[in-house]
């Protein structure tokens, strides 16, 4: 069976790129045991029209960073983009402590959707797909998430938090789909639109 698995794992024929600066989304790629690099470009604009629906968002934004690549023949390229949305409002990455502050005062004891949007590009094609999961938050008191900004900083990362965090340890009451996703990469998705390629 082990060797079946790996067999599968290196039929892989592309060298896959991997374009993001996120730590949790290099530690979630490399979970699958793919060989990838990671290549980054600065810069990259990351607005989208204002009547997309919020499912279609993070799709938007994997494919308009997937467009300020040039790939060579051979090559996969996977770009994502991750989003909150509660009661219809996307709540981005925070600019401050009391942004912060106020994102998480908004989920608490409320449940959200964690939406991400992932292009897979070659050469020949590219796949675009998203992946929801509903978060939901227990009552956190004004003292949990002045602590939590405070020793984590969460402003790197969409409404506020990170799953993987003291916050998600001691706040989320429930989960339903994908933990990853949450994090920002949906890799079980990802896995298997890699094989059908």
């Amino acid at each position: 069976m082990f060797l079946f698995i790996k067999e599968l794992i290196m039929q892989n024929k592309y060298h896959i790129i991997l374009a993001s600066n996120s730590p949790r989304r290099k530690q979630l790629l490399a979970g699958l045991d793919l060989d990838f690099e990671v290549r980054i470009m600065p810069g990259i604009e990351e607005s989208y029209p204002q009547d997309l629906s919020t499912d279609m968002i993070p799709e938007y934004l994997a494919c308009q960073k997937a467009a300020a690549y040039t790939i060579k023949e051979g090559e996969l390229l996977i770009t994502a983009d991750t989003i909150v949305v509660l009661e219809g409002s996307v709540l981005g990455k925070p600019a401050n402590a009391q942004e912060a502050k106020h994102m998480l005062q908004a989920l608490r004891g409320k449940t959200h959707s964690v939406i991400t949007g992932v292009a897979l590009t070659t050469t020949h094609c590219q796949r675009v797909f998203h992946v929801v999961t509903e978060v939901t938050f227990g009552p956190l008191s004004d003292q949990a998430i002045d602590y939590y900004i405070a020793t984590y900083q969460p402003y790197d990362k969409a409404g506020a938090y990170g799953i993987q965090e003291w916050i998600g340890y001691v706040g989320v009451t429930s989960l339903r789909g994908s933990f990853f996703n949450v994090m920002g990469l949906p890799v079980q998705r990802i896995y298997e639109e890699i094989q059908k390629l």
